[in-house]
């Protein structure tokens, strides 16, 4: 059981640096995590929103918003 759960321990930090398209620059797990919390909080709010309601998801406000709580390396 403890292998299994290294495995996968491993196996996510590694998605997440091939996502974040990380080489040698310094990576944070704490930067992923509140990114995705973020992003699906935020994803939340704009699915609650009256339908007439006009937000666009890439606008770099929104996007700003995605990457809010992350550590400024």
């Amino acid at each position: 059981k403890l292998d299994f759960h290294v495995n996968t321990a491993l196996s996510a930090v590694n998605i997440a640096k091939i996502e974040q398209g990380v080489g040698q620059q310094p990576f944070s797990m704490a930067d992923v995590k509140t990114l995705y919390h973020n992003k699906l909080l935020l994803d939340r709010f704009f699915s609650i929103l009256p339908q007439g309601t006009e937000l666009t998801k890439n606008d770099p406000q929104v996007r700003q918003l995605y990457s809010f709580g992350c550590i400024a390396a």
